[in-house]
């Protein structure tokens, strides 16, 4: 995990552009570095590092011997590149596994760049020799991406959206900035000014669809087309083992974040086993967070007792929650409800790892909920068809929630996240099951996941088969959830004539709760005029839902009713 910045085109001074870079320093603590691109006087890289793999030749922006015209920035882990060195040729110079971005490059140009590389991933590629700027971005967006481009061909590019929003440009007071599409990339040309015109935005992977990388994977081709059940379940566990394996690339202590529910708990229980097979020395170091006697709390410590790692667990207070916010809200770039209660959380434990532990790599459940339909208005789709098609709609847009929130929320505190569910073998061979084998089943949501898992002696089977809790209820009480507290305290904040005027102040996305206000006027503060960063809230389909709480609706059963 890094922070990227490059500027293409400045008519302002550099030496002063430059301070934007600095917006996104938490990104990487370990070292930075700006350099102008030879040639080009009006042209940089910005480089925040967090020294994950090769301590000594990982400074950005990467060039190699072989390739002096190629310039590369990039934020990401590609867990194959020792698959493609092979499979290619490849002479690398380098440990750094993004290296293999320039020789696949090299070899086949940027579709097949992109198509071929399993991890995740943003970059910025130059080349100078053929004149060209090209923009990539994975496939679910696991590593954010933004940019700002002017009419007269100003292009700057950043990890974050906050590194952009002050640039100066002559020809416009507020550049536009947006994020870049996950899945995408982007060809540029670049004038001899340092200007640049979009030549084409190109998608290179639909989540649908086998990976090309898939090819040369570690796992061979499994048994398609068979919907009998047993294959169906030994495939999961096959590709989800391989998902988390391939991901235990660090030369930094690698941690997980725990919270009971059963993705985080998968994700564990795979995540240590593994870690024993190939003799990590270390022990496993999972976290877990949540108010006094919480069920997130209560679930962790069984699951942390069953496996055997070292736990730890958070303990925070409301007051402490709601002090958080406005730190959270800058840091998340966004004002969504749901997407704020949840970071809350994670931002607290995120704070906790980097002052309290070694723990860097940081692994997470995210991913799950949209892939096997974990949330339980699931329940209610009108058929498994619908359910299949809403499950697509969210992991498209995984980039505006639940990835965006898991990104920003660790980054602030420079851990390098890691999702194993978002894994796109993984993810493409679950989704070409049939739909009826995906829905939930006898009043359980992720119900083929459980099953695959039955057998393996994981987990306790309370914890399998725990009922969905969101992470921003989970972390308070049964009796009172973390958004009935959030909202008594804002009620008080918020004056009623306020919220009667919201749709005139906010007319994008007005805010319909003093809640969702109370968001706004912080998010405001901070990127005044940025609104359409967010298209819409994050709400239950199917449901008659005011609020995008489990809790709030009528299939939810909390642990201590049943």
């Amino acid at each position: 995990m890094c922070g990227i910045w490059a500027l293409f085109g400045s008519d302002e001074c550099l030496s002063v552009q430059c301070l934007s870079a600095m917006k996104i320093a938490h990104r990487g603590p370990d070292a930075f570095r700006f350099e102008n691109v030879n040639g080009f006087t009006n042209c940089c890289f910005g480089f925040h590092r967090l020294a994950v793999v090769d301590q000594l030749y990982g400074m950005q922006p990467i060039r190699v011997k072989k390739f002096p015209y190629l310039w590369l920035c990039y934020n990401g882990e590609i867990y194959n590149f020792k698959q493609l060195q092979k499979q290619f040729g490849f002479e690398y110079q380098t440990l750094v596994d993004g290296e293999v971005i320039l020789h696949l490059y090299n070899r086949g140009g940027i579709e097949q760049t992109a198509s071929m590389l399993d991890g995740v991933f943003a970059f910025i590629l130059l080349d100078t020799a053929n004149r060209k700027v090209f923009l990539a971005r994975d496939t679910y967006g696991v590593r954010p991406l933004f940019k700002v481009l002017t009419d007269d061909g100003f292009l700057g590019v950043c990890s974050e959206a906050k590194g952009l929003i002050n640039l100066k440009h002559s020809t416009s007071l507020c550049p536009k900035v947006e994020p870049f599409l996950p899945g995408h990339y982007e060809v540029l040309d670049l004038k001899p000014s340092g200007k640049v015109v979009s030549v084409e935005l190109v998608k290179f992977h639909s989540y649908k669809d086998e990976p090309l990388h898939a090819a040369c994977d570690t796992v061979e081709t499994l048994p398609s087309g068979s919907i009998d059940l047993e294959t169906v379940k030994s495939n999961i566990r096959i590709l989800f083992e391989n998902a988390v394996r391939k991901r235990l690339m660090a030369h930094r202590r690698i941690g997980c974040l725990l919270s009971g529910g059963l993705d985080s708990s998968l994700v564990a229980a795979v995540l240590l086993k593994l870690m024993k097979e190939v003799n990590i020395s270390y022990p496993l170091q999972t976290f877990a967070i949540g108010m006094e006697n919480s069920p997130d709390l209560l679930a962790a410590r069984k699951v942390a007792a069953h496996i055997g790692s070292e736990h730890h667990e958070v303990i925070f207070n409301s007051e402490e929650g709601i002090q958080a916010i406005e730190e959270v809200i800058f840091s998340l770039e966004t004002y969504d409800i749901t997407t704020v209660r949840a970071s809350v959380g994670m931002y607290l434990v995120s704070k906790y790892i980097r002052k309290k532990t070694d723990s860097v790599v940081i692994f997470s459940g995210e991913g799950s909920d949209e892939l096997t339909q974990g949330y339980i208005y699931f329940h209610k789709a009108p058929s498994p068809e619908e359910a299949a098609e809403e499950s697509e709609r969210l992991l498209k847009e995984l980039y505006l929630f639940d990835v965006l929130r898991a990104d920003r929320t660790t980054a602030a505190h420079g851990l390098e996240l890691r999702v194993p569910f978002l894994d796109h073998r993984f993810t493409s061979y679950y989704l070409s099951l049939p739909a009826e084998l995906r829905v939930p089943k006898n009043g359980i949501e992720k119900y083929l996941l459980r099953q695959s898992f039955e057998d393996s002696n994981l987990l306790p089977k309370e914890i399998l088969w725990r009922p969905k809790e969101a992470f921003s209820d989970g972390i308070a009480t049964v009796k009172k959830s973390w958004f009935s507290i959030l909202q008594d305290y804002i009620d008080q904040q918020v004056d009623d004539l306020l919220l009667e005027k919201a749709a005139e102040k906010y007319p994008f996305n007005p805010p319909k709760t003093k809640e969702s206000y109370y968001y706004r006027q912080i998010f405001e503060k901070h990127y005044s005029g940025q609104s359409n960063w967010l298209p819409h809230y994050w709400m239950p389909r199917w449901v008659k839902a005011t609020d995008p709480s489990a809790r709030t609706l009528k299939h939810y059963k909390s642990a201590t009713q049943e």
